[in-house]
Order: C-alpha cells, then structure tokens, then sequence
C-alpha cells in the first residue's frame, strides 16, 4: 500500500502526500516513544529527519501529544471491517499473488456498507482505499451478487461487529467475498494487473507520467 502511493502516485497528489504525513507522524511518535530509555539513538534519529522541525533537540519537543484530528469517528472500524474482508480474501487464494486477482465485495445496505463507501465511493476501483486495503488489482463493492456470478463461485462469507461511540451503536453484518482472476494485462509501472496491454502503462500512470511531461 505504501510503495504503491510514494512511488507510482504523482509528487504532489494529495495520496502520496498523505501517505508521507502519516510516516512522519509515526516516526515522531516513535522517536520521542523511545526518547528516555535510547536518549542517543533517539536524538541520533531526530536530528537527521529530513523536514523543519519545531524544537533543535528530540528533549525539547515535550511529550507525545497526537491531535485529535487523527481520530475521525467510525474509519477505525471501517479499516478494521476492511482487513477482515481482505483477510477472507487472502485465505481464498491462499499461496498466490494477490494482484493477480479481483475481488468483488457484497454488503447488504446499512452500516458495513456505508463504512466501505467512505474507503471506496466508486463501484470499481483499481486506485481506492479499499483496493490498497485488500491488494488486489481492482475492487468492486456491491449490494447485491453479480447475476453472471457463475453456481460454483467459490464465495466467502463472514461477519463483522460494528462496535461505535462507545457501543451506543453496535450493528452485527454479513458480508461476500469473490475473488476471480483479473483479465487484465500488467501494468509495467506499477506491477498491477490494470492495463489493457503489458507493454503499455494502466491509466493511472499514463495520467501520472503524462503530468510529469507537462512540468
């Protein structure tokens, strides 16, 4: 998830630049976490961060103090009820490449559903949240089964409990996972099956290379 926002989405595409806030906020955490048993090391690793800081030294930055913008109501379940659905996913194609393969997600309407709609407002996507959630190539989030969805499908099916503000509201919701090889040929930018040709970039990089010519 990470190489594919910090090396294949364009410098300044609000992806990749929130992909390196995120980095830098951990690893502030991190080294002023460590700061009073590794003193050393910890100012070692602070004074070559490579962006402007606050504070000359890792012991005059104060103790760790995360903002409450980093906690928004209800995406850490979303995250949570999107690993459970990769993890069915993965089990499904056990040994295999999972960018080899599509997944399509079936969540009756309700509140499942409209937690992965903020990881993913499209139907299909190749470039979503959702889809770097559960890596694969391309991801298509549904209410109801595919009718060409053939009788031997293999099908996963799990549950997932809602738990938000505290168990004020707490919903129990079932969900289908369908895993199906991709016909799509190998992007070879971004190693994703997404490309109508394999010597030909997928569409997401044929935008991202065409602004790198533009500037």
């Amino acid at each position: 998830l990470l190489s594919c926002r910090l090396y294949c989405e364009e410098a300044k595409d609000p992806k990749r630049r929130s992909c390196q806030t995120v980095l830098a906020e951990a690893l502030d955490i991190v080294v002023r976490s460590f700061a009073p048993i590794l003193p050393h090391l910890a100012e070692e690793v602070f004074q070559y961060i490579p962006y402007k800081k606050d504070s000359e030294g890792v012991f005059r930055t104060g103790w760790i103090n995360a903002s409450s913008a980093w906690k928004k109501p209800g995406m850490e379940e979303a995250i949570e009820g999107a690993c459970a659905m990769r993890d069915s996913f993965l089990g499904s194609i056990s040994g295999k490449n999972a960018l080899e393969y599509e997944v399509i997600i079936v969540i009756e309407p309700g509140l499942l559903f409209e937690l992965m709609e903020a990881l993913q407002a499209e139907e299909t996507s190749s470039v979503s949240q959702l889809n770097e959630i559960m890596m694969a190539s391309q991801t298509t989030l549904l209410t109801e089964l595919p009718k060409e969805t053939p009788a031997d499908a293999n099908i996963i099916k799990g549950t997932f409990l809602i738990n938000l503000e505290g168990g004020d509201i707490c919903e129990q919701s079932s969900y289908k996972v369908i895993a199906r090889p991709i016909a799509k040929a190998k992007c070879p930018r971004c190693r994703r099956y997404t490309s109508e040709s394999s010597s030909t970039p997928c569409p997401r990089c044929l935008k991202v290379l065409a602004g790198k010519g533009s500037t």
